[in-house]
């Protein structure tokens, strides 16, 4: 009898597999907001905003409502890609030098793409502008996407609009028509439909870059919060994200994939131009490690995947659980290289079982990783800085510092924390080539201020107002393949046409689109004279004048792992600013 039942489940996990296998796997659709946080929606009490569509799907799906990411948008993403920590996985800033992941750690769409996924994004990448960490190098065989942190400010895409604006679409830039966010959600439904029409089960992520700044709508989503004493273009853009949500819902509920399709639906931080109006009772915002820097909504629906009932957990929950989770529901086995630091939510979004007890960190960096600054998450409590506690169910605007008065609890979160950092501080510093040289997939490099280590560069504020010094910073890139290289220096990008001295503002464009004009006026270095490269242990330069748009300087690089750094100087030798726009090829 023993035997025989054996043989019984033994057939039942074959027959599990095959399903799984076959065209009845599920689908997976990742919908993913940018700087919204969990008071940015209707459904959460916001007393001005309307969010129909999102708020319907809250509704019909399991409510993570202690769930936790970072306070700031790469390191979140690089979570969700690989389901490892940020400080474990290389890609813990927006900029600095630190927004890349390692190449070792396999990602999600590599995961997918393996079991026979098709794999696709649409939007806000973020991990990497160069090969070998763009998109379609870390397992996206679709991709629809911009540079940098967004468009218009973000240094790769300097002057670019968020309305008929650039794209690019696996690896080439190209332009669309319209608002970004409609180019976003039409290309991922026009994906999905064909996907459809095929038959083949697919991986679909759609980062929007809205509702981040630079607030730039169309009127038929800011009219109706003009005058309300609110961030009337946020909110706008918010409006139109959930005017296409609801898109995606009529779509997957017309073409028959809404019972066998997971969707989940997260934002990528802690809240931002909304917290003044309504932040859902939590303390503070974005980049802080108060939970409204780091707390926000994550929804899961699967209506054929027999998870339990819609409804809220309140169990402690982090982006990085997302990977394992999905993997487990899909029925795709896990790499034998990949580690995670989430863990499944399969049993709990199923009501079969609790999560064991566990404590985990939240943490990322602007320039510098430095020990303690984190929230450390066990249950209700919250540890801030490894000096403040807070216990959030009875605390939820945080505003009692407990720790004098259990300090039992205020120990064991921070030997947790000391046992973490000590399997982190090896690697802290080990920082990711942002871009390989010489290779055929990338052959024409652009080295923007938003890699450059340790300065926290990432708008074009920045730029124009010539931050980093006479010389700027570097960037660490390796050379893939070795011989003669023609490093072009540029104080403005390519695009602009601008002269090596001179201003250059896009205020215009801003203008032109109804867009707030963020940038200060821009410096100017007419004395510009002389081009400087320094890399791998070598220094050369060559001659140019303010009125040229760049200076090539000519160089010869060994294979590997270095540094490069470029500059301006004037006649009499005197170091001016960085190049802030560098392009790098190879010529033999």
């Amino acid at each position: 009898m023993t035997r025989y039942v054996a043989c019984l489940l033994a057939v039942a996990a074959l027959g599990f597999a095959s399903r799984l296998n076959g065209a009845e796997r599920p689908n997976v659709l990742i919908v993913m907001t940018d700087d919204q946080g969990l008071g940015d929606f209707s459904s959460t009490g916001n007393p001005v905003l309307k969010t129909p569509n999102l708020g319907k799907f809250a509704k019909e799906s399991i409510r993570l409502t202690d769930f936790h990411v970072c306070p700031m948008c790469t390191p979140t993403r690089g979570q969700l890609m690989t389901g490892v920590d940020a400080l474990r996985n290389g890609a813990t800033s927006v900029t600095a030098g630190r927004s890349m992941l390692r190449p070792s750690v396999p990602t999600m769409p590599e995961m997918f793409a393996k079991a026979g996924y098709k794999t696709g994004i649409f939007g806000k990448w973020h991990l990497g502008d160069h090969y070998p960490h763009r998109p379609i190098d870390r397992g996206f065989q679709e991709a629809a996407y911009h540079l940098g942190w967004g468009m218009l400010h973000a240094a790769p895409e300097f002057d670019n609009p968020l309305i008929d604006g650039r794209y690019y679409h696996n690896g080439e830039p190209k332009h669309f028509k319209g608002h970004c966010t409609d180019f976003w959600f039409d290309s991922a439904l026009a994906w999905m439909k064909d996907r459809k029409a095929k038959g083949e089960p697919f991986l679909c992520y759609l980062p929007t870059n809205a509702p981040h700044g630079p607030h730039v709508e169309l009127e038929e989503y800011v009219k109706p919060y003009q005058g309300k004493k609110v961030p009337a273009a946020f909110f706008g853009m918010i409006a139109h994200v959930d005017k296409r949500f609801g898109d995606v819902e009529k779509f997957l509920t017309d073409s028959g994939l809404r019972d066998n399709t997971i969707v989940v639906f997260l934002t990528d931080n802690g809240g931002t131009a909304g917290v003044r109006v309504h932040n859902a009772g939590l303390r503070a915002g974005k980049t802080t490690y108060y939970d409204g820097g780091h707390r926000v909504p994550c929804w899961v629906r699967w209506p054929a995947g027999k998870l339990g009932m819609p409804g809220d957990i309140d169990t402690p929950t982090q982006v990085q659980d997302l990977l394992p989770t999905l993997l487990g529901l899909c029925g795709i086995e896990k790499p034998a290289t990949a580690k995670f630091d989430g863990t499944s939510l399969v049993a709990l979004l199923r009501g079969t079982e609790k999560l064991p007890d566990r404590m985990f960190v939240v943490q990322y960096s602007r320039d510098k990783v430095a020990k303690w600054d984190s929230c450390v998450v066990w249950d209700t409590w919250r540890l801030v800085k490894g000096e403040e506690l807070y216990d959030i169910e009875k605390d939820r605007a945080q505003e009692t510092n407990l720790a004098a008065k259990h300090p039992d609890l205020v120990a064991k979160m921070r030997d947790h924390y000391e046992k973490w950092w000590a399997g982190i501080e090896p690697t802290v510093d080990d920082y990711v080539p942002s871009a390989y040289l010489g290779s055929a997939k990338d052959p024409v490099v652009e080295l923007t201020t938003s890699d450059w280590e340790g300065v926290y560069a990432d708008n074009t504020g920045h730029v124009r107002t010539a931050i980093g010094g006479p010389t700027g910073s570097h960037w660490h890139v390796l050379v893939e393949s070795p011989g003669n290289y023609e490093v072009t220096l540029r104080r403005w990008p390519q695009e602009t046409g601008a002269a090596l001295g001179a201003k250059y503002d896009a205020d215009a464009k801003l203008s032109a689109v109804g867009g707030k004009v963020y940038a200060p006026p821009s410096k100017a270095f007419p004395t510009i004279a002389v081009g400087v490269v320094k890399v791998a242990d070598q220094e050369a330069s060559a001659k140019t004048a303010p009125t040229e748009q760049e200076v090539v300087v000519k160089v010869t690089l060994p294979a590997g792992k270095t540094t490069l750094k470029a500059w301006f100087r004037d006649a009499e030798g005197n170091d001016l600013c960085g190049a802030f726009f560098v392009y790098v090829r190879k010529v033999k």
